[in-house]
């Protein structure tokens, strides 16, 4: 009996994928719920598994963009007595012929000295990992894998070729003071690699953004002296309890949700003539993976509390580096953070996530000169700053809506007081 392993759908409004990478090989028995390939979209990427146990039998090869339902694989169903290998695995697993009785001529010299090494396909590799490998003559158990399951892709060998880079070995023989105007090696310097679907939307999103919204940027900066203390203060207690880090992020997105029950524009978008108000907030939350940018979203994070929160973040973390985010997720978020501050920005203007009208930027905490009642104390210090549409948005809304927040992290307590 055969299965068919077909392109999932992952929404109504995506109608193509790319199947980005093949885990396994053709002819390779796969087990039930193993991971087989992976599929990328413009806006999610996803892993598809085996529903059986049994032989792998490739249709769609890795880099073709096809239709969603199309048959990628077939998996030929192994009963419970062993299913006999494919004609592959028997070649490979075949004991060697015995030598024959006439001894073939030695090998010159020079000839064992150029011949290459034995070919060995690294085990567990994906066909264009494979070559790239082959290509370059490398060993594959000296390449540190980031794929799942310490899985090395095609990112990982790339990173391995810059980072082992051949010491020039000095010659014997006089050097040459004339150099050939153009070098044999010069056209591998450079190379030309398709955008993945992730990427080609979120450019054209971007781009979008920019030229169909008046985005200005406001700046502020904020004293995180109160707001850590908390964090030290509460934080093995509130692990303990459940079982979840209290982080920043949970911070701001409540005082950004108390604020944007205030300033109603900066939750709301424009659609034609009409502005679109939201009486509740849908948070999103710029998170970088492999792939890309993504912005997961946080549903009515008026009724969470700061453990829900954190649960719903350190969740989406986990589903962004799994390929499980599902694209109902991405979705009908109101009012987005990007936190730059991990990466270590000190300052940015991040960039409208349309059709929203607002976008808080987080930056890196820094120990700066301030001054307190006439006096020079050191304080952490973070920059934070508001891109906003100044078509719905004006810039005394904008301006209020990031003190705001100033003075709800300042002084937390003002958060579940919301005073």
């Amino acid at each position: 009996m055969e299965i068919e392993v077909k392109i999932p759908s992952v929404g109504e409004s995506v109608k193509e994928a790319t199947l980005a990478e093949w885990l396994k090989q053709d002819g390779e028995i796969v087990e039930k719920d193993e991971t087989l390939f992976a599929i990328e979209t413009d806006k999610v990427t996803l892993e598809v598994v085996a529903p059986a146990r049994g032989v792998l039998h490739i249709r769609v090869q890795a880099g073709e963009a096809v239709p969603v339902g199309t048959v990628a694989a077939v998996i030929e169903v192994m009963t419970d007595q062993p299913a006999p290998a494919p004609k592959e695995l028997k070649k490979a697993e075949a004991p060697p012929e015995p030598p024959r009785a006439s001894t073939p001529p030695p090998v010159p010299a020079t000839e064992r000295k150029t011949a290459p090494a034995a070919e060995k396909k690294p085990s567990g590799l994906s066909p264009a990992v494979r070559n790239l490998v082959a290509k370059h003559g490398l060993d594959a158990s000296k390449i540190t894998g980031s794929g799942r399951g310490g899985r090395i892709t095609k990112t990982d060998v790339l990173a391995h070729l810059e980072e082992n880079v051949p010491e020039p070995v000095p010659s014997a023989a006089p050097p040459i003071e004339e150099k050939p105007e153009c070098e044999p090696e010069e056209e591998n310097r450079v190379e030309r690699k398709p955008m993945s679907p992730i990427r080609k939307r979120i450019a054209e999103h971007l781009v979008a953004a920019k030229q169909n919204t008046a985005m200005l940027t406001t700046f502020n900066e904020i004293d995180m002296t109160e707001v850590m203390a908390v964090r030290a203060h509460y934080k093995d207690a509130y692990r303990e309890k459940y079982d979840v880090s209290l982080g920043f992020m949970s911070f701001f997105i409540k005082a950004c949700t108390v604020a944007l029950k205030e300033f109603p524009e900066i939750n709301a978008f424009i659609d034609g003539d009409d502005i679109v108000y939201h009486h509740y907030v849908h948070m999103g939350v710029a998170i970088g993976g492999k792939r890309g940018l993504v912005v997961p979203v946080i549903r009515n994070t008026e009724k969470k509390t700061y453990a829900d929160i954190e649960k719903s973040i350190v969740e989406f973390v986990k589903k962004i580096e799994q390929n499980r985010l599902a694209l109902s997720e991405l979705e009908d978020g109101t009012f987005t953070i990007s936190n730059g501050g991990v990466y270590g920005s000190l300052l940015s203007t991040p960039i409208l996530n349309m059709p929203q009208s607002g976008i808080l930027g987080m930056h890196k905490i820094e120990k700066r000169p301030v001054v307190i009642d006439d006096q020079i104390v050191i304080r952490p210090m973070m920059y934070v700053a508001l891109s906003y549409d100044h078509r719905i948005v004006d810039g005394r809304e904008a301006v209020s809506f990031l003190k705001r927040v100033k003075e709800l992290i300042e002084e937390p307590e003002r958060i579940m007081l919301e005073i």
